[in-house]
């Protein structure tokens, strides 16, 4: 199921002005980490792809218990994810790559994590089959992204909550309604496409105006 990325290229200005607009803890980043922290003993290894400017990344690793890596295709995130953590005075392993060609080895993480990403990757199929490759027997996956069928009120509930001036309140309910849901899946596109992949299944969960996709690999 590849497709080709018509989308803005997350680079340079485009990539700043992500990077502004999704600062914050409105974005729930802190409660995001402490859920995934919660599931995993100290020392695990967690990954998460397309971290973007690695808010999420950085509040994983202030947890201290956890070893985090990050992974972006855009090399404007890799750099900001790297910086914003060192400024942050957190350590995580930045790189950059493909989230269907991943340069890491089998079995390297017990955690994967992709947050707003995945419906804009080119090969999801791919990227789901490397997420299986990647974690350790008994590791598991939690991608968040947009609903297909997410309301014209509940995303503008979200765009309210991220407290924009009126110019960039524009800008992304313009992203929402002519990118965004334009590229998101259905339910039952993630059921077939985890059936397609390695993990044969998956368990999907409604998370506001998106969904939580929870995967794991047999021990």
């Amino acid at each position: 199921m590849a497709k080709a990325y018509k989308g803005i290229g997350m680079e340079g200005v485009i990539a700043s002005w992500y990077a502004r607009n999704t600062r914050g803890e409105s974005r729930g980043y802190a409660k995001v980490a402490r859920g995934v922290s919660e599931q995993l003993p100290d020392g695990a290894r967690v990954l998460e792809l397309a971290p973007g400017p690695g808010y999420l990344a950085i509040e994983l690793a202030k947890l201290g218990r956890l070893r985090v890596t990050a992974l972006d295709i855009s090399r404007s995130f890799v750099r900001m994810t790297a910086e914003n953590a060192r400024a942050a005075g957190v350590e995580i392993d930045v790189q950059w790559g493909d989230a269907a060609h991943m340069p890491f080895g089998d079995g390297a993480f017990d955690f994967v994590l992709c947050r707003a990403a995945f419906k804009n990757f080119a090969d999801p199929l791919g990227a789901l089959s490397e997420i299986h490759r990647v974690l350790a027997p008994g590791g598991r996956a939690s991608i968040f992204d947009l609903r297909r069928d997410a309301s014209r009120e509940a995303i503008e509930g979200e765009i309210a909550s991220m407290q924009l001036s009126p110019l960039n309140r524009w800008l992304t309910r313009w992203t929402f309604q002519h990118m965004l849901l334009k590229r998101a899946y259905s339910g039952e596109d993630l059921a077939r496409m985890c059936a397609q992949s390695r993990f044969g299944r998956g368990e999907i969960r409604d998370d506001g105006i998106g969904f939580e996709l929870r995967l794991a690999r047999q021990a």
